[in-house]
């Protein structure tokens, strides 16, 4: 019996393990994957407090290395649910079922990919995610943004203030997005919009040298150069665990505000698998400590 599961170890989940460590509870952090999660596919992070340039596998490091310290446990499996049993929150996974007297739900959510040719293989070679973590690795150069809703505007604005072009494809016939961001985007010279366009192929050996779009009105394919292809087409949270225990929002997003307690008592959750408005490190963290400050009180 646990104190503390904590399932997920990116920022929220590594950050709730260490107040709840500092706290006098034992923790056990369930990961499938990377200890860091998506931080760790950054190769620079010039916006944490106190850390004015990093890689994502640097902070990382530092997050495993400081949760490690404090004595919390790790355990390489994938959990496939959490069933409320009431003074006890069982948590299952592929490996086995633990028991805990409380649970964090810290398991982030990954940027939608196009699942187009080279993709993977680009990644972080030209291909991004993030212009706000990456962009200005591309200042002077010519790049592709996939996308045409909010977060894809925003982000086009962002690259146009150093990039040399801005090239937004978008498979309707209008940016989704807010008009106020359209009107911003009309007054930059250096953003263009292709409409019913859509990403089919990625082309470079060891970076992106250009993107392969098809007009999906006429059929019609063509190559744009690019130094960078940043893909905006929203994020997928990593909640399908829990769709049966949980309540999740229209995205599956899991349903809990500032206080992080999810509709489970006991159940709370922290960091960009939670309904939230901005999802960066910062903010993950912020929500770990939340998270688990508010499971040692609930144990008492």
């Amino acid at each position: 019996m646990r104190d503390i599961i904590i399932i997920g170890a990116g920022p929220a989940g590594l950050t709730a393990a260490i107040y709840a460590r500092r706290a006098g509870k034992d923790v056990l952090i369930i990961e499938k994957a990377a200890m860091g999660g998506q931080m760790t596919f950054s190769p620079l992070i010039e916006n944490y407090p106190g850390m004015p340039a990093l890689s994502g596998n640097e902070l990382a490091d530092k997050m495993v290395e400081h949760a490690l310290s404090l004595g919390a446990d790790v355990e390489l499996d994938e959990v496939t649910g959490v069933e409320d049993l009431g003074d006890v929150k069982r948590v299952h996974a592929l490996g086995g079922s633990f028991d805990a007297k409380a649970v964090i739900v810290a398991t982030g959510a990954k940027h939608r990919h196009l699942g187009v040719e080279n993709e993977e293989r680009l990644t972080g070679a030209g291909v991004s995610y993030c212009a706000v973590c990456d962009g200005a690795f591309f200042a002077g150069e010519d790049v592709v943004l996939a996308g045409g809703g909010n977060s894809a505007m925003q982000e086009a604005l962002l690259l146009s203030e150093t990039c040399k072009t801005v090239t937004m494809v978008q498979n309707l016939a209008f940016l989704t997005g807010e008009e106020t961001l359209r009107q911003k985007l009309a007054a930059r010279e250096n953003v263009r919009v292709i409409y019913h366009s859509v990403v089919t192929g990625l082309e470079g050996t060891d970076t992106l040298t250009g993107v392969r779009i098809r007009n999906t009105e006429s059929g019609e394919e063509s190559t744009l150069p690019a130094a960078g292809l940043f893909v905006a087409i929203g994020l997928l949270p990593d909640t399908a665990a829990f769709k049966n225990a949980l309540t999740l929002n229209e995205y599956g997003y899991v349903q809990a505000d500032e206080s992080c307690r999810t509709n489970l008592p006991g159940v709370f959750t922290a960091g960009d698998c939670r309904t939230k408005a901005i999802r960066q490190v910062s903010t993950a963290a912020a929500d770990g400590a939340v998270a688990a400050l508010a499971a040692v009180r609930y144990i008492g």
